[in-house]
């Protein structure tokens, strides 16, 4: 396998870690949110949210987009499906 993808998978598997990561990426699975919502909704200052979504955004895992002052985020299962291909093929080719 491709050196650049073990490293994406990497980064990828680092990404998801993180509890809160992992709870933001539950919550934007049922809907778009704005990060005030997810802030409100995960008991967690929105500044901390904007972090984890830096790193879930790196990752390729969100979408984000600007409604004015709004920032509104989704999650992008395109990637999360080609992340999840890639792991595949790595363990079927063993």
């Amino acid at each position: 396998m491709d050196v650049r993808v073990l490293k994406e998978l990497r980064e990828y598997y680092k990404t998801l870690s993180d509890a809160a990561r992992l709870r933001i990426l539950e919550q934007l699975a049922h809907r778009e949110l704005t990060v005030s919502e997810l802030a409100r909704g995960l008991r967690i200052s929105q500044p901390l949210v904007s972090w984890h979504l830096r790193r879930l955004l790196r990752a390729g895992l969100v979408k984000m987009h600007r409604e004015g002052r709004e920032v509104h985020c989704s999650l992008d299962r395109t990637r999360l499906h080609e992340y999840e291909r890639e792991f595949n093929s790595l363990i079927t080719n063993l």
